[in-house]
């Protein structure tokens, strides 16, 4: 499967952040793009960075644009995963919706909750894991990296491939965060031996990257920092390395699974 992850700078008009998403959509398109994901709130802004909570978001043209992407997603037979905000009477959720080619959506929201997040939104109860094709996909949003609790979750589940999607920036160049957020991405691809794509919303000092990284935690390809751009990939589960499958047995009993499964 052709895999891509489009970053951009994320914007707190949606308007104008659909403009860049149906962009990324087109050139991936063009590409054989199958499955495309896009930042955090991507849609609509991080509260407080790009507006000032969540409420104040135009739900009426975040339903539109939400009906336009899935037009999109049936006219380009792609699976896309874009990062928004969710409401349901008074409660707001941090969200990734998956818009697929059948015209079907799926719901991710996120759990991991601190700070701004918590100020802002309701905790997720979802699983976050869909189908595309053949493949089984997990996603995760920004903070959740930070805790492997939520990656052994799908692991159990046997996902085929991790995505995780991040609006995390600084007001400054801060490498050394940038250093530290791959580390944990590498971290959860190597403990449980998954591949994981990744995708950053780009302003002046991104802080975490776009990018992807294999079963052994190596990232084999990575968007530039601080640029627009469209990162592509070819991704097969492919057979397991030694490591690899040493990993996965101790896990699988750890875990009280069957070996091999």
């Amino acid at each position: 499967m052709r895999i891509g992850a489009y970053q951009f700078r994320v914007t707190g008009d949606p308007d104008q952040n659909f403009d860049r998403i149906r962009a990324g959509i087109g050139e991936a398109g063009r590409a054989g793009v199958r499955l495309l994901v896009f930042p955090e709130c991507a849609v609509t802004g991080y509260p407080p960075r790009s507006i000032s909570r969540s409420s104040d978001v135009d739900f009426g043209m975040v339903g539109r644009i939400h009906e336009q992407l899935q037009g999109l997603a049936e006219t380009h037979r792609m699976f896309l995963v874009v990062g928004t905000i969710v409401r349901e009477g008074s409660e707001y959720w941090n969200a990734a919706v998956v818009f697929m080619p059948d015209g079907k959506r799926e719901l991710y929201r996120k759990r991991a909750l601190w700070g701004w997040d918590r100020e802002n939104f309701s905790e997720g109860r979802d699983s976050g894991v869909f189908i595309a094709d053949s493949l089984k996909i997990g996603i995760r949003i920004c903070f959740e990296v930070r805790f492997p609790e939520y990656f052994r979750e799908l692991y159990k589940q046997q996902t085929d491939l991790d995505l995780i999607l991040f609006y995390d920036e600084s007001d400054r160049e801060d490498p050394e965060r940038f250093s530290m957020i791959k580390g944990h991405i590498q971290t959860r691809a190597v403990e449980n031996v998954c591949c994981i794509l990744t995708c950053n919303a780009c302003p002046p000092f991104q802080t975490a990257p776009t990018g992807f990284f294999d079963r052994s935690g190596r990232m084999t390809a990575e968007a530039k920092a601080g640029e627009e751009g469209l990162l592509i990939c070819d991704f097969e589960p492919g057979p397991m390395n030694y490591g690899e499958r040493g990993r996965k047995e101790i896990s699988d009993s750890l875990n009280g699974m069957d070996a091999g499964t």
